[in-house]
């Protein structure tokens, strides 16, 4: 059975696709994509498999 680690990221508007490009680098995948405490913030849920 795969084991996951997961990670919340704050998500700014102007620079989302440089936030989840970093975390993909280090083998995370989007899962979701949900609003944050204001309405210029989003917080994504990212996970990638835990090492055994």
């Amino acid at each position: 059975m795969t084991k996951w680690e997961y990670v919340t990221v704050p998500l700014l508007v102007h620079a989302t696709k440089q936030i989840l490009d970093g975390w993909g680098d280090q083998g995370y995948e989007l899962v979701a994509v949900v609003p944050g405490p204001n309405p210029e913030q989003l917080v994504a849920y990212l996970k990638r498999p835990k090492d055994a």
